[in-house]
């Protein structure tokens, strides 16, 4: 089952981020896809927030990867959007297994990298604030999740 949500604000797509975190678990992967402002960064402030990051949380474009360990359990947040598809020598699959999350923005540029298991977010711009943001579960665990939390 997909879903679909309106987000109005910030706020609202934050409160999204908080409600999948509180049905975390090890080694979860979450993909975020949309252009340019459309609310992939907030989100994942939002879930760093519930996941009680003490750091600063940025967008880790010129970084590709950023690692806060900080919280109840590390988050991985990485932002492929940079480098075409060529990921072979930043070891993706070995975050896939550190016993983090991993949330990768502009995920769809590297489909061919992503494990098969995961949670697809899209966001789309509706208007200055709104967002529709659609989730797609792969996987029991992620359905679980869907459902537990939406």
């Amino acid at each position: 089952m997909n879903y679909k949500i309106t987000s109005y604000s910030e706020d609202d797509t934050i409160e999204l981020a908080q409600n999948l975190e509180s049905e975390k678990f090890k080694n979860m992967v979450i993909c975020l896809d949309g252009d340019l402002g459309s609310g992939k960064t907030v989100f994942t402030k939002g879930f760093a927030e519930a996941l009680e990051v003490k750091e600063s949380v940025t967008s880790p474009t010129f970084n590709i990867i950023k690692e806060y360990t900080s919280g109840e359990m590390p988050l991985y947040h990485m932002d492929v959007y940079r480098l075409d598809g060529k990921v072979d020598d930043l070891g993706l699959e070995e975050y896939y297994k550190k016993g983090g999350i991993c949330i990768i923005e502009w995920s769809e540029s590297i489909e061919d990298y992503l494990p098969s298991q995961r949670l697809d977010i899209k966001f789309k711009i509706i208007g200055e604030e709104k967002r529709i943001i659609s989730i797609y579960p792969h996987g029991k665990k992620y359905e679980e999740l869907c459902e537990a939390s939406l």
